[in-house]
């Protein structure tokens, strides 16, 4: 009998009262569904595992969707959750935000990075990534509610230099997800699209004598799979789990079943790839307005959001092959694909490891990022993190705003309840949103204005009625769409006056136009 294929049951039983589980995800992009829907259930029947500790790199959920990490909001099943974005699990951020379980939201990427600090028994991390934000231990620490007063993350000086150093945790258990497992437990991610974080997490399991627990969509005998294209070798792996019911629990994304497109198996044509012409509605103008921010050459990052729809927004314009895409969850080249498949890249060129690409952005790899924003204040201060009382989180927003050469904001000019459309070459605003994003203080610092203003940082801010540039003295307005009035669609759902440029532009008059804006022309 094959010791390291088993039932799910069996395998789940691995993990005891008060551990440490680490599950590698990107969204629903490469979760192991089937084993934390078997674990859930041991949990309801018996009680354990209890006590546990979460480490999440990525959001691992669907909003308004009972999925992923929501599985763990049971009274009892968490102690403590260390996390990079609860935004995207309802049930388990009613948990955080109760102050039901201890809850850390840190950096993407550190969080990543410090998989590889456990695996090697180091203690923690030295890092800027965080420094003037929220995560700074002279803000709050990472810390989401009052429940939360240890601190992980600590203030510390090397040769006269600020640094901030994040604490690594053992790790008992590791879940992640491949295609294909040998009878030994070698593990390939054919089918996946993404390489993850799933190799780090495994190595940091044993560094601590834990377990491994992976699940697949079939085995095959020792000696079948091309020793080149495994992930994590047997060695390292304790328990393979057939997944029952794959299309259910072993989805691609949380949009698309299976596509070889999307996980670099087959190239899909260009011409199949490009967008028709359509009608405009305002988040169109906010992306193809983003898209004049683009260069050839450029190696560009986008982020979840409103600013998701550049990528496709590019290729419809035919200048994709003339930038590098890339995604911090791992896809270097090809177009990445919005809403329920974000995460995945179309036509790919390759796959780096969660850590590997943020280490590329960390060390300043990024021309370009495109984010989203939820306030914006006067002092070019974002907040995607938290506001009115919901504790967001932020990914890799943190990592990824602060190492980039240029940050552009992609967000509607109000919240809850704006509508617009576009017609004759303007843009028509229906009604403003009861909520305004550009307001005297954000909440919380996700990203530091000061701290960009101070080392030069190119800042731009895409709405679908104003553009606005960062610069020494403040906020700077420096474009209206066509249609728009300065005083009545602007300045008066602003908490705060921007700087306004001598030469205030109208965009560009193809933004509003369906088709090619031949922008790179």
């Amino acid at each position: 009998m094959n010791k390291k294929v088993m039932c799910a049951q069996d395998a789940v039983r691995l993990i005891n009262d008060g551990d440490a589980v680490a599950i590698s995800s990107a969204g629903m992009v490469g979760y192991p569904d089937y084993l934390v829907k078997v674990l859930e259930d041991r949990f309801v029947e018996t009680g354990h595992p209890a006590g546990l500790t979460l480490l999440a790199g990525c959001g691992h959920g669907i909003p308004n969707r009972y999925s992923g990490d929501d599985r763990f909001a049971h009274p009892g099943f968490l102690k403590r959750t260390i996390c990079s974005h609860p935004d995207v699990v309802p049930a388990l951020r009613a948990l955080i935000e109760r102050g039901e379980i201890e809850a850390y939201a840190l950096p993407q990427g550190v969080l990543n990075q410090l998989y590889r600090c456990s695996a090697a028994k180091q203690p923690g991390l030295l890092s800027k990534i965080g420094m003037g934000t929220y995560v700074d231990p002279r803000q709050e620490g990472g810390k989401l509610n009052s429940r939360t007063t240890e601190d992980i993350v600590s203030l510390t000086e090397v040769d006269g230099e600020e640094y901030l150093f994040y604490r690594s945790c053992p790790i008992h258990a590791a879940l992640f997800r491949g295609t294909t497992a040998d009878t030994a437990g070698n593990v390939t991610i054919e089918e996946e699209a993404l390489r993850l974080e799933i190799l780090e997490t495994a190595l940091a399991a044993k560094a601590s004598r834990g377990k491994v627990i992976v699940q697949v969509r079939q085995v095959v005998e020792k000696g079948t799979l091309n020793a080149k294209e495994v992930a994590v070798p047997g060695a390292l792996v304790d328990a393979v789990v057939v997944c029952e019911n794959p299309e259910l629990y072993h989805s691609q994304t949380a949009g698309t079943v299976y596509s070889p497109f999307l996980s670099g198996e087959l190239r899909r044509p260009a011409e199949a790839a490009a967008a028709g012409e359509k009608a405009l509605a305002a988040e169109d103008i906010i992306c193809r307005r983003a898209v004049f921010e683009l260069y050839p050459g450029a190696v560009v990052n986008v982020g979840k959001g409103v600013g998701s729809g550049v990528g496709p927004a590019a290729a419809a314009e035919g200048i994709s092959g003339q930038i590098t895409f890339t995604l911090e969850l791992g896809a270097m080249g090809g177009t990445p694909q919005p809403k329920l498949d974000f995460g995945a890249s179309l036509n790919a060129d390759a796959y780096l490891s969660h850590p590997s690409m943020f280490d590329f952005y960390h060390g300043g790899g990024l021309d370009i990022t495109f984010l989203g924003a939820a306030q914006i204040d006067g002092a070019g201060n974002v907040n995607v993190s938290r506001y009115a009382g919901h504790a967001a989180g932020q990914g890799g927003f943190i990592d990824i705003s602060q190492t980039a050469g240029k940050a552009v904001f992609c967000t509607y000019f109000t919240a809850k309840g704006f509508s617009g459309s576009v017609a004759g070459g303007r843009l028509h605003i229906e009604r403003d949103g009861a909520v305004c994003k550009f307001v005297k203080a954000v909440d919380q610092i996700t990203f530091n204005g000061s701290l960009a203003r101070e080392k030069g940082q190119e800042v731009v801010i895409c709405t679908e009625r104003a553009v606005f540039r960062l610069v020494r003295e403040g906020v700077l307005l420096t474009e209206l769409a066509p249609g728009v009035d300065l005083q009545r669609d602007v300045l008066d759902h602003m908490e705060f006056r921007p700087l306004i440029s001598k030469n205030l532009k109208v965009m560009d008059a193809h933004i509003f136009v369906p088709g090619r804006m031949g922008c790179f022309d």
